[in-house]
């Protein structure tokens, strides 16, 4: 990796409730950055006193509010300080600090805006449930990428100003969803992305404050949440357009039923009117929100 100016790079290190490992994670970052900030989120054991100890400087918030809180602040205070490059690193152990420079130097030598450090085969202790869990909420991130990600939820990731310049101003994700919400930005912003293979710790460490149902759970509704709005033709109006097809079919077989037995079929007909209605609100909300940008945008040209 280039020698990059001593100060211009930031490892950001957003945690909760993260005394056991916290310290550990901080001074081995520190021999790859020129500062550490670890962002509290509202800890309630010793994070903040080891941390600094460990020689962090902290920034706490009041409550717990979320990753994806606790990464804004990260990149806020990277702006206001002038930092060129920002790392951001879990607290939890299962990244290697040492492997920085390796994430760092895809952003730093080779032009891209965002490196991603990728989870990878025999390097990985990830259990078999996570990687299936994983590789779901990569296919459901990649439509609303524009294109495959290998792994959508790495939280050890390097940024140059310009990315973190794009997607502050742009985050409002709650929780668990910020890796994933990174990537739709980037997106947007037509931002250079690649993979940087790392290895991760699994074996032996338990200190995740929200059990990975749950963290998945919250990432897949966002998520979808996101593509949706970005795409409402395809997650709302097709989805509309099939539920109608459905229900003209069942609509057609009960007729034919009705016309052979004369007996008319009531548990189909109210699934018709399910199908038949729910169907036609999806795809008129998919032709608005489809519609309704595009306006909004001709307007505002308009105006200007």
């Amino acid at each position: 990796m280039k020698k990059i100016a001593n100060g211009s790079s930031l490892a950001v290190i957003p945690c909760f409730n993260e005394e056991a490992t916290i310290g550990s994670v901080v001074i081995r970052a520190k021999r790859h950055v020129g500062k550490v900030l670890v962002v509290d989120d509202g800890s309630s054991d010793d994070t903040v006193r080891v941390a600094k100890e460990a020689g962090a400087v902290v920034v706490s918030h009041k409550k717990n509010m979320g990753k994806s809180a606790g990464i804004k602040t990260g990149f806020k205070y990277a702006l206001k300080n002038g930092f060129d490059y920002v790392v951001t690193i879990d607290a939890d152990g299962q990244h290697n600090p040492d492997e920085i420079p390796t994430v760092l130097g895809d952003v730093v030598d080779n032009g891209h805006d965002i490196s991603i450090g990728v989870r990878w085969g025999d390097t990985t202790e990830m259990p078999r449930w996570r990687k299936v869990g994983k590789r779901l909420l990569d296919y459901m991130t990649s439509f609303g990428n524009g294109g495959y990600v290998t792994d959508s939820q790495s939280g050890f990731r390097a940024f140059n100003k310009k990315a973190v310049e794009g997607i502050t101003p742009r985050m409002n994700g709650d929780s668990f969803s910020v890796e994933s919400e990174q990537l739709v930005k980037a997106h947007d912003l037509d931002l250079k992305v690649t993979n940087t293979r790392i290895s991760c710790k699994y074996k032996n460490l338990d200190t995740s404050t929200k059990s990975p149902t749950s963290h998945g759970y919250s990432v897949l509704k966002y998520v979808i949440w996101m593509v949706a709005e970005k795409r409402p033709l395809m997650f709302i109006g097709v989805p509309g357009f099939i539920m109608v097809v459905i229900g003209l079919l069942f609509g057609i077989y009960t007729l034919q039923y009705y016309n052979q037995t004369h007996v008319f079929l009531v548990p189909y007909a109210i699934l018709i009117s399910i199908f038949l209605i729910i169907g036609a609100l999806g795809m008129f909300m998919g032709l608005v929100l489809g519609v309704l940008p595009n306006i909004i945008r001709r307007s505002r040209q308009e105006l200007d």
